[in-house]
């Protein structure tokens, strides 16, 4: 979508893992906000390009540290935090307000970006988003189960739409896209078939 638009890649779920890395790291509790906050702000996130984009922690590539089962959980737990949240939200707008850019994540819409026009809302059956989760996990090498990838993505559901602070949810702004069926290639060339029609309508106002 970024390449096709023109615009960055900002992915903030990679954002919360980094911070999930560093507070594993420095062996700083989930549940220690203040802790946590110190770390967030302390912390050094930047992006390289790539497919996906490179992630960057204090200058250290950490994209494929990031992406260990581990870190799925322990990102669902930092980014319940709402200290830690202001800051990288904080961070994710003045990246997009900077260059602009696809944004990713399970609040841009309600939180980070109320305002955009452009609001997608992404989902797919359990069972293939657990699926496609166990087809990345393999590829990389790791001992994944599939019906453990499935309880996992189950249970970050839960706690990430059931969250105090900025959980998952969508309106009626947003437009949802079930994937379920569909390749990454149909995806891409709805959503952006979609925001340069907007695009298109708002300049001829």
């Amino acid at each position: 979508m970024a390449k096709a638009l023109g615009v960055p890649h900002i992915d903030t779920g990679a954002m919360y893992r980094a911070i999930a890395l560093a507070a594993t790291r420095a062996k700083i509790p989930f549940n220690n906000g203040a802790a946590l906050e110190r770390l967030a702000e302390s912390s050094m996130i930047d992006f390289g390009a790539g497919t996906p984009p490179l992630v960057f922690l204090n200058g250290e590539d950490v994209t494929a540290l990031i992406r260990m089962p581990e870190m799925s959980m322990a990102a669902s737990h930092v980014s319940a935090v709402p200290q830690v949240r202001r800051v990288l939200v904080q961070l994710q707008q003045r990246m997009g307000r900077s260059n602009g850019g696809v944004l990713e994540g399970r609040d841009i819409g309600t939180v980070v970006f109320p305002e955009t026009p452009h609001k997608f809302f992404l989902t797919a059956r359990p069972e293939v988003r657990a699926q496609r989760r166990y087809d990345e996990l393999r590829a990389k090498g790791a001992d994944a189960d599939f019906d453990d990838t499935l309880a996992d993505t189950m249970k970050r559901d839960r706690q990430d739409s059931t969250r105090a602070d900025s959980p998952l949810s969508f309106n009626h702004t947003y437009t949802a896209i079930d994937t379920s069926d569909l390749t990454i290639e149909e995806v891409v060339e709805k959503i952006v078939s979609a925001v340069k029609q907007k695009a298109e309508g708002r300049r001829q106002k």
